[in-house]
């Protein structure tokens, strides 16, 4: 094979080494990329998805990277030392959790979210009340210590009545997927999955529900290695604007 020419080799080389700098000078100059860690309640992923583009989107270099799941699941996950910056849950007492062990501060409440009973379209097994849901068909409702699970014990007690559901799930959307799914014939879920639902399913409304009415906080966590910008972004989230994000999902005012 023929070699090059010694200058022409020198060249190659050079060029070579010229084109390396210039990525890596390129790479220096690029900002680097801030992760601010939300661990939100599963029933918050719409609205706290539409809130992190938001604050993306005000803040250069930020990307939040959100976390969504049961908020018994947060709790265990922040308390076995997950990284986190905010916490968002879907009731006080596994936010509670949280404080007592000082791993939250700046403790805020921000929406509120009621059950309602979902069942597929038509509602086949005609439910039209509480009632209903203690008789003879396949009801799915959420774990005791899910705060959906802890709601919907409270309506049972306030009602009188003894439920015997054919699965216990880890979060509210597990519910809302059965019955979706056809796998159900009712859950108990908020109000907002049924609307972030659309026609998937249909909610059933309830007196009862008025005696479970679950107040969501949001919380900085004292771990944060940005806490600036998780306390900016729990702000966000009790904001005017914040408001009208939930609002829009179908959450009230706590």
């Amino acid at each position: 094979m023929r070699r090059p020419a010694p200058r022409a080799a020198l060249l190659v080389v050079t060029l070579t080494a010229l084109a390396a700098a210039t990525v890596a000078c390129g790479r220096a100059d690029q900002p680097e990329t801030t992760v601010l860690t939300v661990h939100a309640a599963a029933s918050l992923r719409e609205p706290f998805e539409q809130l992190a583009r938001e604050f993306e989107a005000e803040h250069d270099g930020v990307e939040v990277r959100l976390n969504v799941a049961g908020s018994a699941d947060l709790v265990a996950q922040v308390t076995e030392g997950a990284p986190a910056d905010v916490v968002a849950t879907a009731d006080t007492a596994t936010m509670d959790t949280l404080a007592a062990d000082d791993l939250v501060n700046e403790v805020t409440p921000f929406a509120t979210n009621t059950l309602v009973i979902v069942v597929p379209p038509g509602n086949p097994a005609g439910v039209a009340g509480l009632d209903d849901l203690a008789g003879d068909l396949d009801l799915v409702v959420c774990a005791p210590q899910v705060p959906c699970g802890a709601a919907t014990a409270q309506v049972e007690t306030a009602a009188g009545l003894t439920f015997t559901p054919v699965s216990e799930e880890q979060s509210v959307t597990d519910v809302l997927g059965k019955v979706r799914a056809g796998e159900a014939d009712a859950g108990l879920v908020y109000v907002t999955d049924v609307e972030a639902a659309g026609g998937d399913v249909e909610g059933v409304a309830f007196p009862e529900a008025r005696d479970a009415v679950n107040t969501y906080p949001v919380a900085v966590a004292t771990g944060s290695d940005h806490p600036s910008l998780a306390r900016a972004f729990a702000d966000l989230v009790t904001s005017l604007a914040g408001e009208q994000v939930l609002t829009s999902a179908g959450f009230d005012r706590p």
